[in-house]
């Protein structure tokens, strides 16, 4: 039997063909890459903060969970506050160097500074 809920469709007028599959809106959360594959770029930005300066690690690719947890990692080794959602972490503050030095120890070799 199909699966016909009213609240699955809705914003679709109509449709002719039997076959239609209604776009949910849900997407597959990608794997995580590798350590030594992931290319990530580091860098500084005062941007909108009222002046204070944070570290931005842009570019990581995997699941959310696992960007948490590297977040969690980097501000626990720094010893700042952060937070890492929609694919970038921010640091409190100036560290690139030091998560540069920490991320290549980890692993993560093609960190770079921007």
């Amino acid at each position: 039997m199909k699966q016909n809920d009213w609240k699955d469709r809705l914003n679709v007028v109509y449709s002719t063909n039997p076959d239609f599959q209604y776009d949910k809106g849900e997407s597959a959360e990608a794997d995580t890459l590798p350590k030594e594959k992931q290319a990530l770029r580091i860098l500084l930005d005062k941007r909108n903060r009222g002046g204070k300066q944070v570290t931005l690690i842009t570019g990581f690719i995997g699941r959310e969970e696992d960007l948490q947890d590297l977040g969690k990692w980097l501000k626990a080794k720094c010893g700042v506050g952060g937070s890492a959602k929609d694919g970038e972490i921010i640091i409190q503050g100036d560290f690139r160097n030091r998560i540069l030095d920490l991320l290549h120890k980890e692993g993560y070799l093609k960190t770079k500074i921007i």
